[in-house]
């Protein structure tokens, strides 16, 4: 199939070039539908409405949904392990769900139709990453519960892509594969990413690999990693994004002009709102975003917060998809960072880090209290090349971090520098705050 997007590639769903009105019909069709289903099939979502007094009658328009009560996590927690599940078990095919580390884990199911359509999802994620039936594609997210792999997977074989199916771990092992079996695309964290161009560089192969693109999501980056990606491995690093909650991975992805993911919003409908009164906000305006699942079967979830900070832009983009564009995630409105009355993102302190010269694109976040007051100590890998100049040059390295820091943050820091590879690696999502005043 020919494609006009910049991507040249041979999956070219219809939906992502639709005209505004077209969508927003489109919408407006299956969001009825989705809010009746999950009204008479979910209990615990009817029970919701009825507290403020919304029924499905009252959806005339789409901007009638932000009279709908949002879903939140505790929702899935409260009616664990199915309880937010719309169809009966014998039409659930699949099963999935998140570890559980802070509580019940949240449990998400697929009917067969599900499983098509998180398929075809992901492969126009990659699609829109210029990732072809050429393309070998290296998938290092974790198999088994966690939704990334058998998601990536099913959508790389949607597309044609040879898969290799490799999981995460091992990662002396996961770059010699990626040099024998001449992989062209990386699937994985971007923390991850970085952890394999280290490995690679330690076992000289860093310019034999072949790769050309990557799609990394499942935790906030900042344009800083995005350039050490693309440095380091020689790939251009697409931006992708995806929740257990909604679907898994496959909700929006970068194209090849990294100007913003587009949302599949055929599937998917996004609003932004104010996360302290929940009003939803006009468009180009930063703040939470609440996803609605408009065609999932066994799962259909309604207003969902998500706790990720964004905006969204509706201008076509230059690759010529007409579907709005999500923009880099900065943080959470959840795990925010509350020091002295300051709002702090540790993705804020990621880009700071990422333009300073010596420093390793390896950090950590520890924040204490001191008597009344919260204190920030960052943990900042320096290069090897640092390490060999006077403590003078440390002393300077450190003074200029804390110096940019306050300037972006508006509190200071204390900084303090360490060695390579004292900061633990992460197959995963990278651990880069440790709250102590939890602890």
């Amino acid at each position: 199939m020919v494609t006009s997007f910049a991507s040249n590639t041979i999956y070219n769903p219809l939906y992502e070039c639709m005209a505004r009105d077209e969508i927003t019909a489109l919408q407006a069709r299956r969001m009825k539908d989705v809010i009746s289903r999950a009204y008479n099939h979910v209990p615990a979502y009817r029970r919701k409405c009825q507290e403020i007094g919304v029924t499905p009658m009252h959806l005339e328009r789409l901007e009638d949904l932000r009279h709908f009560p949002c879903t939140v996590k505790s929702d899935f927690r409260d009616n664990y392990p199915f309880g937010m599940f719309a169809v009966p078990m014998e039409e659930v095919v699949r099963i999935h769900s998140s570890s559980g580390t802070t509580g019940k884990p949240t449990v998400v199911g697929y009917t067969a139709n599900d499983i098509q359509l998180w398929s075809e999802v992901m492969a126009r994620t990659m699609g829109c990453a210029g990732i072809t039936r050429k393309d070998v594609i290296q998938i290092c997210y974790g198999y088994g519960l966690f939704t990334g792999g058998l998601g990536v997977h099913y959508g790389a074989e949607r597309l044609g892509a040879t898969v290799i199916p490799i999981s995460g771990g091992n990662t002396k092992r996961q770059v010699m594969i990626m040099e024998d079996y001449g992989s062209t695309a990386l699937a994985s964290t971007p923390s991850y990413a970085l952890y394999m161009a280290e490995v690679a560089a330690e076992m000289g192969v860093r310019d034999r690999l072949k790769l050309r693109v990557g799609i990394f999501g499942a935790e906030p980056w900042s344009e800083g990693m995005r350039e050490d990606l693309e440095r380091e491995l020689g790939l251009k690093a697409i931006d992708i994004y995806g929740m257990s909650e909604l679907i898994g991975p496959g909700v929006s992805s970068e194209c090849e002009h990294q100007c913003g993911m587009h949302i599949f919003e055929d599937h998917f409908y996004p609003e932004i709102i104010d996360p302290e009164t929940e009003e939803v906000l006009p468009p180009g305006s930063r703040g939470e975003l609440v996803m609605t699942t408009m065609t999932k079967e066994a799962l259909p979830v309604i207003r969902y917060r998500t706790r990720d900070i964004t905006s969204l832009t509706y201008e076509r983009c230059a690759c010529g998809r007409t579907l709005v564009r999500m923009q880099r995630v900065t943080g959470r409105s959840d795990d925010m960072l509350i020091i002295r009355g300051v709002n702090v993102f540790p993705s804020q302190i990621e880009d700071v880090l990422t333009h300073i010269e010596g420093t390793a694109p390896h950090y950590q976040i520890h924040v204490r209290r001191e008597g009344t007051l919260d204190e920030l100590e960052l943990w900042v890998e320096v290069t090897e090349s640092v390490l060999k100049d006077e403590i003078r040059s440390l002393e300077s390295l450190s003074r200029r971090i804390n110096a940019e820091l306050q300037s972006v943050l508006n509190i200071s820091c204390r900084v303090k520098l360490v060695e390579p590879k004292t900061i633990e690696r992460s197959e995963g999502k990278a651990k880069r705050v440790i709250d102590h005043r939890q602890m």
